[in-house]
């Protein structure tokens, strides 16, 4: 007889399990310490992994094409996947001004109350 698949109840249970003791299998899965990322990452990831453990990961040529995308993207070196991440950011000592119509404001919430004449957040 065949038996049920735990995988599916395993992957459901992660939605209430405790933070700690995502954090917990987290280190057992990844051998490493939990990344500080939120919780929903983290629900993801042991997701992924627990499938990639119980059903098998990536088939070698799909890691392979990957691998060879990336370095077209940067010519194999790491420290350029820091640098482009980098260009989106402004650099350091760069003044940001909030501008509407000649006039400076202190928030985008006060140019947004300039304009519809109602507070605004978000």
């Amino acid at each position: 007889m065949n038996k049920p698949d735990p995988i599916p109840a395993r992957l459901a249970a992660l939605k209430t399990t405790p933070t700690p003791d995502l954090k917990q299998q987290w280190r057992d899965l990844f051998d490493s310490e939990p990344p500080p990322f939120n919780r929903r990452y983290l629900e993801s990831r042991l997701a992924y992994r627990i499938q990639e453990l119980a059903y098998g990961g990536l088939k070698p040529e799909t890691i392979r094409r990957l691998e060879r995308l990336g370095e077209e993207l940067d010519g194999g070196d790491r420290t350029k996947r820091s640098i482009r991440a980098d260009r989106d950011r402004p650099i350091t000592g760069t003044r940001l001004l909030r501008e509407w119509q000649g006039r400076p404001y202190k928030s985008l919430s006060a140019i947004a109350r300039a304009i519809t004449g109602t507070r605004w957040n978000g």
